[in-house]
């Protein structure tokens, strides 16, 4: 299939594969892009830059076809070594940045020198906007249905696509809610170029999590997620576990009086302990509405093959098969 995004980033199918906080490593990636799709190595989950680019390495070892990292600029007193980072993803020949979080205008600079096409991940349209006006090659546009974090507009994917198709010239993504082929022809139908799949990818044999995380995917429905930190106005979606229900507790008791601090508990240093040691109760984790839509946990390119084939038959089957004779 080939739309402006296959061909902004020289890849077979117009699927990316979004960064995620310790999913994204090599191995993630090196599975997609070899799948046809484009990978992404989620650049702080390494430490340090030293270690990204000891991982851009062992990736580049399992494919030779185009992968990406992800570079999340978080607010922050003490930020990471962004400089550094950045660095190691030019060293290492990177040539895909997705960038989330703040606006990253202040590097682009660093990135575009270095040939590197830059998506960035948008909650709304005046995001997206202002992206593509600081030279963004692309946009991943993040409906309310996401994992992590959809932004405090809760503007779905059916209403949120169409208006940036409607306010952009550059080519941009469809992401939450994306699991199939269906996915696929409802993202290019309602104007992106293509899409970016997190929860989903997770529920993969490739992906380098424990078990645990698989199975709670596998059993939970497209009801199961819940909104926290919304009193914050740093909302994310995560699944439902007893960390979620202890973190909403004290969310109704506290009110606004409540501070980043209070939680630190369900939501600080979390994730190894849940992705890598299968921990599912240590904290709260992003997880999509999609995970209702999750069903079996194939490879990789089992995954991309299936939405491919799906999308083309919908296409060219029961689409064409509406049209008046």
């Amino acid at each position: 299939m080939k739309t402006r995004i296959t061909e902004l980033l020289g890849i077979e199918h117009p699927i990316i594969q979004g960064g995620m906080h310790f999913v994204g490593f090599a191995e993630m990636a090196a599975a997609v892009s070899e799948a046809g799709g484009l990978g992404i190595i989620t650049a702080l989950t390494q430490r340090t830059p030293a270690d990204l680019a000891n991982e851009i390495a062992r990736c580049r070892k399992m494919t030779s076809k185009p992968f990406g990292v992800n570079l999340t600029f978080l607010p922050s007193v003490t930020p990471p070594d962004y400089p550094g980072y950045i660095k190691a993803i030019i060293d290492g020949g990177v040539k895909a940045v997705e960038t989330a979080g703040n606006n990253p205008q202040k590097w682009m600079p660093m990135l575009k020198e270095a040939g590197i096409k830059v998506i960035h991940k948008c909650t709304s349209v005046r995001h997206s906007v202002k992206a593509q006006s600081i030279g963004c090659d692309a946009v991943s546009v993040d409906g309310f249905e996401c994992g992590g974090h959809p932004g405090e507009d809760d503007v779905p994917n059916f209403i949120l696509l169409p208006r940036a198709a409607e306010e952009l010239t550059i080519p941009f993504v469809a992401s939450g809610g994306m699991a199939d082929g269906r996915s696929l022809v409802a993202a290019l139908a309602l104007g992106a170029d293509g899409m970016n799949m997190g929860t989903r990818f997770i529920a993969t044999k490739e992906a380098p999590v424990h078990d645990n995380v698989k199975q709670a995917l596998l059993a939970a429905s497209e009801l199961d997620t819940r909104l926290v930190m919304r009193p914050l106005r740093n909302t994310e979606r995560v699944l439902n576990n007893a960390a979620t229900e202890r973190l909403l507790k004290k969310e109704k008791e506290l009110g606004d009086k409540i501070k980043f601090e209070d939680i630190l508990p369900e939501v600080a240093g979390v994730y190894p302990k849940i992705m890598k040691d299968g921990a599912m109760e240590a904290g709260v984790w992003s997880c999509g509405m999609v995970a209702g839509l999750i069903h079996d946990i194939p490879t990789v390119k089992q995954l991309i093959d299936r939405i491919m084939s799906e999308a083309d038959a919908i296409i060219a089957k029961r689409l064409e098969g509406f049209r008046a004779a």
